[in-house]
């Protein structure tokens, strides 16, 4: 038993030797720092009929979209998905309120051959659990102790002003419309960008 795994070993060298060499060739030709970014597939998601529900409708999130801006899967934290409705019905699902500004800072980036002027809808989740808010009539909580998603500081919508007070009240934090965040996001928010740690 042992010679035949002596001997396999043997019959392995050439391979792990050609392995090694092409590793070390690799290495050479890699460039000396990483990349900026990182390439992320995620496609909008076209329209479709069948759904019954009109093209500039908020959609249900599916298991499998993921985040143009950050490549998290929405569907995993549905109190801060996002969704961007473009004008023939296709949308593109984001994973939270500050991935979504960062996102309609540069649609034409995130969703190749689209800009910001061919959206229909924009929606965020109520942190609150009340659904889908048109993104103009959202009320945002920024600077709270509340993590997004990634783990870092994010901006809980609100489709009621009251229930945003009441959680800048305990979560701190201040409120903020969409208007003033599509402006100029704050600073400890555009830190972030594009969700480096």
């Amino acid at each position: 038993m042992r010679r035949r795994l002596w001997l396999l070993g043997l019959g392995a060298l050439p391979w792990l030797a050609a392995c090694r060499g092409a590793g070390e060739r690799e290495a050479a030709a890699a460039p000396a720092a990483p990349p900026d970014e990182v390439c992320i597939v995620a496609p909008t998601q076209a329209y479709d009929p069948a759904s019954g529900l009109p093209p500039e409708a908020p959609r249900a999130v599916p298991e499998q979209a993921r985040c143009p801006v950050c490549g998290m899967f929405p569907a995993r934290h549905p109190r801060w998905a996002a969704q961007a409705i473009f004008d023939d019905g296709a949308v593109q699902y984001l994973d939270s309120p500050l991935s979504l500004f960062l996102y309609l800072q540069r649609v034409a980036r995130y969703a190749p051959g689209r800009s910001e002027a061919q959206l229909r809808a924009v929606y965020v989740s109520d942190w609150a659990g009340g659904g889908w808010v048109a993104l103009e009539r959202a009320v945002f909580v920024a600077g709270s102790r509340q993590a997004g998603p990634m783990r870092a500081g994010n901006l809980p919508a609100f489709a009621d002003a009251a229930q945003a007070r009441e959680f800048a009240r305990r979560e701190g934090g201040r409120l903020m419309d969409a208007a003033a965040l599509r402006r100029e996001l704050p600073a400890e928010l555009r830190a972030l960008a594009p969700h480096r740690h």
